[in-house]
């Protein structure tokens, strides 16, 4: 069988002070064909899937691009342009197909294009026509259209955040797009409109249990997938929300039936499964008070990997103020200040401003005389079987604080963010993140507690404030009985 692989994936967040154009995914990530890398990506992980597939001679592997942009903000017209061109003539090139494999992220949006991942796959369907099987494989914080929904015949989305499932699911992507080639299954989808917008961490209840409750699900056979989408607040789409994916073999009423079940009790949760979020304040005393380190602080809305610059100052602010000692902080974007600390150079003593830069929301620039500890190029972190590379790199020291200024805007993932660099987390007290949740898998085995901050900023985090002008669908919390005002 000849099956054809790509990846276009980032997470546009549509009220950032940021815009994305092409230069972004060269930045973060781009592979031509036969170019991706052996270790996956957040969103490509269909490519090294297919690969081990295609060594044991069960398919023919053409691969297209897989590029990668960090989240930001709007995607420029003409970079979606040719992203999706260069997709769709390699798809034309390839065929005849048998299948299509589909790494994406689901949450693009680009001037002109509210639904950027179902337009592309809509336009993939008419080239390869009703019979080649297309698979896709979603980051849970995106928009599923029912244009995605009517040209896809495998849809299966990471369970977990912080994703550190995401090769589990380009797997099973891969898995249950071939399975549908050779006739084994008939994949039917299903998807419950939940109707609401939340923050839901599956590393504590009751999420976890939700996501285990699937796994089960999935385990003993009753579904070939089934899995939530939660939604994007920050991406001004008519798909906002969350809603349930389930997959079963050729029962449309039986996957109807288990994906409102799932969708009624995921709606039962709402406003009961965010952390407790402290102000900055709170926060780092409660940190302070602490037997013992470190403590992770995370700065829940000042995270790049929800499409702001991730150059907050706030928290760090409030750090000097309380004169604290034995802190790092992990990242802080800013390529001019990053720079001057390599012209600098190492053991380098001077007065340097940083932080700040992006949006008036985000705090003031930070002055003061610091000591250049450590510069790199091209540093990296992980972040379960991926890479992320983080560019340029320096931690400067003020007082007793340290501080990761990187050049290219990345959330914290792991501690080697900081152990890369030189910093021992086990000898700091406090360890302060720009991460929503995805910091959680990792940090969770070096840190003694774990504390959300939640920093007003130029992230939207209310929805019942933001101001969307292409949702139309009633959603909880902005309207308090969703289900009720809708006419089936």
């Amino acid at each position: 069988m000849r099956v054809f692989c790509a990846s276009l994936a980032t997470e546009t967040n549509t009220f950032s002070p940021l815009r994305t154009d092409f230069s972004d995914f060269e930045q973060s990530f781009y592979a031509p064909p036969g170019e991706h890398p052996v270790t996956p990506t957040l969103c490509s992980a269909v490519f090294p899937a297919l690969r081990k597939r295609a060594q044991d001679n069960e398919l023919e592997l053409i691969e297209g691009t897989a590029t990668w942009a960090e989240p930001g903000g709007l995607l420029n017209r003409e970079t979606w342009a040719r992203l999706k061109r260069e997709v769709l003539d390699q798809v034309n090139a390839a065929l005849p197909l048998d299948g299509v494999v589909l790494g994406l992220h689901g949450a693009m949006i680009a001037e002109g294009c509210v639904d950027c991942e179902g337009e592309l796959i809509e336009a993939i369907r008419a080239i390869v026509g009703p019979k080649t099987v297309i698979g896709a494989s979603f980051d849970p914080h995106s928009h599923l259209s029912q244009k995605r929904v009517s040209n896809a015949n495998v849809i299966t989305v990471f369970k977990e955040f912080p994703h550190t499932d995401f090769v589990e699911a380009g797997e099973a992507c891969v898995d249950l797009t071939l399975r549908t080639i050779k006739g084994d299954i008939r994949p039917v989808i299903s998807v419950f409109d939940v109707r609401m917008l939340d923050v839901l961490p599956t590393s504590q209840e009751p999420m976890r249990g939700f996501v285990d409750q699937l796994n089960q699900m999935e385990a003993k056979g009753e579904v070939l997938s089934a899995s939530v989408i939660h939604g994007f607040m920050a991406g001004d789409s008519p798909d906002l929300g969350a809603k349930i994916v389930v997959l079963t073999d050729d029962d449309q009423a039986k996957a109807d039936n288990i994906a409102r079940n799932l969708g009624t009790e995921l709606f039962s949760f709402r406003g009961q499964t965010k952390p407790d979020y402290l102000s900055p304040v709170e926060a780092l005393r409660k940190a302070q008070k602490a037997a013992h380190g470190p403590v992770v602080v995370a700065d829940v809305w000042d995270n790049p990997g929800g499409g702001v610059a991730g150059d907050s100052t706030l928290i760090l602010e409030e750090a000097i103020a309380q004169n604290l000692k034995s802190v790092a902080f992990g990242t802080i974007w800013d390529p001019m200040a990053v720079r001057l600390c390599h012209a600098a150079g190492e053991g380098a003593v001077f007065d340097l401003r940083f932080g700040g830069k992006t949006s008036a929301l985000a705090g003031n620039p930070i002055d003061a005389t610091v000591t250049v500890v450590r510069n790199q190029r091209n540093a990296v972190q992980s972040f379960g079987a991926s890479i992320v590379p983080m560019g340029d790199c320096s931690v400067i020291r003020l007082g007793g604080i340290e501080v990761v200024l990187n050049s290219n805007r990345s959330q914290a993932f792991s501690p080697d963010l900081f152990t890369n660099l030189g910093i021992d987390v086990t000898e700091k007290k406090i360890l302060v993140v720009k991460s929503t949740n995805h910091f959680h898998g990792a940090f969770s085995d070096v840190a003694a507690e774990i504390i959300y901050a939640a920093v007003e900023g130029p992230y939207p985090n209310d929805p019942t404030k933001t101001r969307y002008k292409n949702l139309t669908r009633p959603i909880w919390p902005i309207v308090k009985n969703p289900h009720e005002e809708v006419v089936e």
